[in-house]
């Protein structure tokens, strides 16, 4: 096949053409021409950043008949011997096929024989990472003290996976990911010396849809050619990574910002009748976002997007959406995604993610909900005034007494605890709870909490993922018919609550012998609850002219609290 892809034409054959890492190249550049060759370098970074193009050129460099040189020269033997693979001298080990212990001792013998063609051998193991811990140990000794002669090249996307001992024995050198900018630089040059037309737009869109790797961009560009018919378009680009349109994304951005459920259902018809990925559209959604939240935040810094263009309707978009809620879209497109990954209607998720998303409050629901609020407090002022003006005209009428009494009721329906604020269904449980610590016993709880343990055992053998969820929680209070547990984290609760809640009942009438109904609370609205709850025992007590009792066993509101937690958990103080 006389055809070969463009990264493997376009492969850097000298340290000048590796874009993007001039850090690396030029530290490199001045060790070749000083001789101040290290035996074993490190090269890390993501895929496709030329970690083993740098390598092949070093070992090109270091054995060029010209050397000491900076760069190869690539037209004599031993350049030529190497770069097309008959020098036996340069190995390229694939360290994912050759893992094993086998394999390095066999290196390690090789190793102490001088090379036969060029002046050094280099090995270069690609994706070292894969290694086994048994290779690795092999190749720690010869990697510290090898022959003159040697020189190791490693190279890995994950570095975190290589022990610390090979590392401390290695030169490391970070590739970093490769700017859109300068992949775009990279292509032009490519494009013109290939003689092709691809539009601005096009070359823009591939690079950041390679997220930083030259490799993948002239995949893309490769494939995007051989798809278009004279000019490499926008559209054709679109087709070939299935990403859909920016103008696409200013629709739906609209829809959902206005509330326009209709509009945002036929984007989502669109997409999948094109053949789209509803996964790549949250994802494409998601960088939508950050993009403008980049934007408002800093406009200046154009590299700061990394997915769309900023044109005229792109600023306008910016203006209109609202930073707080673009926070409140994100943590929705976060969590249908995640919902996506384990579904097999991702159509459904994502259809559900427009609705939701229609339904959040605008910045303009929230503007008049502040002046609402605003309202409230003006009237509750004009209120207060007015009982004020009442009352010294009581006071000046010599009705001191009854003011007196007055005051003392105002105080106790001031001590009385605000209603919580939550949600519709968090409201729901706490007055479920309120009424189910009526009945609450400290034997029932007592119960609960000894065999809760056992609980979680017999839930984490049915769901690996409840257990989790119910691992910062504890039962709180019990009657004979309910239960109430405490949250610490609000996603954990509603995790319960909304997949879980039978499984856990069904597993607590286990062990009860009795089927009991979970009520799950957040921790706060448990304290308040409680508290809310013990002081209203305490004021029916003295409303019905009980006088409060000098201790523990007296007191109504200690009373309550040994009843619902137990003596334990009970702290009295004077």
């Amino acid at each position: 096949m006389s055809y070969q892809a463009l990264y493997r034409v376009w492969r850097p054959t000298c340290l000048s053409d590796v874009v993007g890492q001039e850090h690396i190249t030029k530290t490199l550049k001045n060790a070749l021409i000083e001789e101040k060759l290290s035996h074993a370098y490190l090269f890390t970074g993501p895929r496709g950043t030329g970690k083993t193009s740098a390598a092949k050129i070093i070992s090109k460099a270091i054995n060029c008949e010209h050397a000491p040189v900076t760069e190869p020269c690539n037209e004599c033997a031993a350049c030529k011997g190497i770069s097309d693979g008959t020098i036996v001298d340069v190995m390229e080990i694939d360290a994912a096929s050759n893992n094993g212990v086998d394999e390095i001792r066999d290196i390690r013998d090789k190793v102490k024989f001088a090379p036969s063609a060029v002046k050094y051998k280099v090995y270069i193991i690609d994706e070292v990472h894969m290694l086994s811990t048994g290779a690795f140990n092999a190749l720690l000794k010869t990697l510290e003290e090898p022959p003159k002669h040697v020189i190791f090249i490693l190279a890995t996307t994950e570095p975190h996976k290589i022990p610390l001992t090979i590392i401390s024995r290695c030169q490391r050198f970070d590739f970093k990911r490769i700017s859109a900018q300068a992949m775009i630089d990279r292509m032009r040059e490519i494009i013109e010396a290939s003689h092709v037309h691809v539009e601005e737009a096009a070359l823009s869109l591939i690079a950041r849809a390679s997220e930083g790797g030259m490799r993948d961009a002239l995949s893309l560009l490769d494939q995007a050619i051989s798809y278009a018919d004279e000019s490499v378009t926008e559209d054709d680009v679109l087709s070939i990574i299935g990403a859909v349109s920016q103008q696409l994304l200013y629709d739906v951005a609209l829809a959902l910002n206005e509330g326009h459920v209709a509009g945002g259902l036929e984007a989502v018809d669109l997409i999948i009748k094109e053949g789209k990925d509803p996964n790549r559209f949250l994802e494409d959604l998601i960088f939508f976002y950050r993009d403008v939240l980049m934007f408002k935040a800093a406009p200046q810094l154009e590299e700061s997007k990394e997915r769309l263009l900023t044109d005229e309707r792109f600023k306008e978009i910016v203006e209109k959406l609202e930073a707080a809620w673009i926070y409140n879209v994100m943590e929705q497109l976060n969590h249908f995604q995640q919902e996506m990954k384990w579904s097999n209607h991702p159509r459904v998720f994502l259809e559900m993610f427009i609705v939701k998303a229609c339904q959040l409050k605008t910045p303009v629901n929230a503007s008049s909900s502040t002046e609402l609020d605003q309202n409230d407090t003006i009237k509750a002022l004009l209120n207060r005034v007015t009982e004020l003006e009442s009352e010294l005209k009581k006071i000046a009428n010599g009705q001191v007494a009854a003011q007196a009494d007055n005051t003392q009721t105002k105080e106790v329906a001031r001590s009385r605890p605000k209603p919580l604020q939550s949600s519709g269904k968090s409201r729901a449980q706490i007055s479920r709870a309120k009424g189910m610590l009526q009945k609450a016993t400290k034997q029932h709880l007592q119960s609960i909490q000894g065999f809760w343990p056992q609980v979680m055992e017999q839930i984490k053998e049915q769901s690996v993922p409840a257990s989790a969820w119910l691992n910062d929680c504890k039962p709180v209070a019990c009657s004979e018919k309910e239960i109430v547990l405490s949250f610490k984290n609000e996603m954990h609760r509603d995790m319960i609550d909304n997949k879980f809640r039978d499984m856990v009942e069904k597993t607590l009438a286990t062990f009860l012998n009795r089927s009991v109904t979970l009520i799950a609370l957040l921790s706060t609205h448990w304290e308040e609850t409680k508290d809310a709850f013990l002081k209203e025992q305490n004021q029916l007590d003295a409303d019905n002219g009980e006088a409060p009792a000098s201790n523990k066993e007296e007191s109504p509101l200690i009373d309550e609290a040994l009843k619902l937690v137990g003596e334990d958990l009970v702290e009295i103080k004077e």
